[in-house]
Parts: C-alpha cells; structure tokens; sequence
C-alpha cells in the first residue's frame, strides 16, 4: 500500500527528518534487539560507561530519563550484570551507578551494532556527504556543544 499522496507536507524538511529519524531509530531498535538491549536500556548503559560512578540523580539527569524510569531501567541492568548500583563514596546516603566488566563487553557490541545500523540509514550517501549531513544535523538540533 503507498502513502497517500501529501506533496506540500511530504516537502517540509521537519517530515522528511521525522521520516529518517524514525527508520534511524527502526534500524538501531533492530540492532541492539539481536544483542538482547533495548534503546534506553543502552543510553543507560552508554551514559554510565561514560560518566561513571555516577549517581543515580546525575545519571537521570544526564540522559534527560524520568526518574521512576530510570529506576526500572536501572533494575533491569543490574539484573542483568550489567551494573552496580553501591554506596556514593561523595554522598553515602546516594547510589552511585558503575559498570561491570559484561556491561563493558554488552556495551562495545551493542556501539559496533549500532553503528552498523546507522551505516546501512546512511548508505545512499557519499562518505564526505554523510559528514556534512551529520554536520547539519548538529546545527539545526540544538545539540552543539
């Protein structure tokens, strides 16, 4: 079944990025399924890896997680092996978040899965066009450092 046909929407640049920003999102979701980790599940695990110890409020605020989901997700990943949730050694009245050595070795599949996926999204794309692209995006989401 084709879309139906909505020429003055389908041209506007925020629908075409909702549009790649859903298969982006489609392919790495695919990904990280066959690793057995869920979107969020590996921001969690990404973030951690990159800020820790961290405690836990830091961590939510980081990665911009409701802090009844981070718990859950946090749940989940400890359950797994995958974190430690132990004592701030700042603040012992707060949890401090680290990764584990399977988290470690999860998490470096789960990038290299990822980025695979983000190479088949951008595929139709010369490697020069795929760094101004990722250049532009940069620029108009707000994101630069």
């Amino acid at each position: 079944m084709s879309e139906a046909p909505l020429p003055a929407i389908r041209s506007l640049p925020s629908w075409l990025l909702g549009r790649a920003a859903a298969r982006g999102r489609a392919l790495v979701a695919e990904a990280l399924a066959a690793e057995g980790m869920k979107m969020w599940h590996h921001v969690v695990l990404s973030a951690v890896r990159d800020l820790g110890p961290v405690a836990q409020a830091d961590l939510g605020r980081g990665v911009r997680l409701d802090p009844k989901d981070l718990v859950g997700i946090l749940n989940d990943l400890q359950s797994a092996g995958l974190v430690v949730r132990e004592p701030d050694p700042k603040d012992r009245r707060k949890n401090a978040v680290s990764l584990t050595d399977e988290g470690a070795r999860l998490l470096k599949r789960c990038e290299k899965a990822a980025r695979e996926a983000n190479d088949t999204l951008l595929a139709p794309l010369s490697s020069a066009e795929r760094d101004r692209f990722t250049d532009l995006l940069i620029r108009i989401s707000g994101t630069q450092s």
